[in-house]
């Protein structure tokens, strides 16, 4: 009876295969299997690494310490009456440095509460518009009233100030 050899080119048995670091010294070249695994982790560092090196520029790059914060006290100026005013005061700016505020063509009554840096006046000043009236400002310095001072008339003018302490 006559066999058939099942095994062709592809088959292999187990004489054919070599697993690595077997067989005779110097019979070919050793073969590792990589390590997925390794290399997913090789490569999370490395773009972590990149991420922070980028951020680090971009944040670094042209950036100024931030200001101190001014001292400041809290002002409330109101004014109240009839008429249209132009009204200007001072505040803390938004760069938090003394600044000069308007509001132009306000119907009354108008109040505001702002931060007023310490060793600066806080004021307030009006002038009423062509058509006259009677206002008044009033100024009050963390809630205690301090002063106020009537306009009257056609383009009639009143300015109340106050002091705050300096900055020890």
């Amino acid at each position: 009876m006559a066999t058939e050899n099942s095994e062709g080119p592809e088959a292999t048995g187990p004489s054919d295969v070599q697993e690595a670091g077997t067989g005779a010294a110097g019979a070919g070249p050793k073969r590792r299997r990589l390590d997925r695994s390794g290399l997913v982790i090789a490569g999370a560092t490395a773009a972590a690494c990149a991420g922070l090196a980028l951020y680090g520029v971009f944040t670094t790059t042209g950036s100024a310490p931030a200001p101190k914060a001014t001292p400041s006290a809290e002002v409330t100026y109101e004014v109240t009456g009839s008429g249209t005013v132009d009204i200007s005061y001072r505040a803390l700016g938004a760069s938090g440095a003394d600044a000069a505020a308007t509001a132009s063509g306000v119907r009354l009554p108008w109040k505001k509460t702002v931060d007023v840096p310490l060793g600066k006046d806080p004021v307030v000043s009006i002038v009423l518009d062509e058509q006259g009236g009677r206002a008044r400002c009033a100024l009050a310095i963390r809630g205690k009233h301090l002063q106020s001072s009537t306009a009257s008339g056609e383009f009639g003018r009143a300015t109340c100030t106050g002091e705050l302490p300096a900055p020890e």
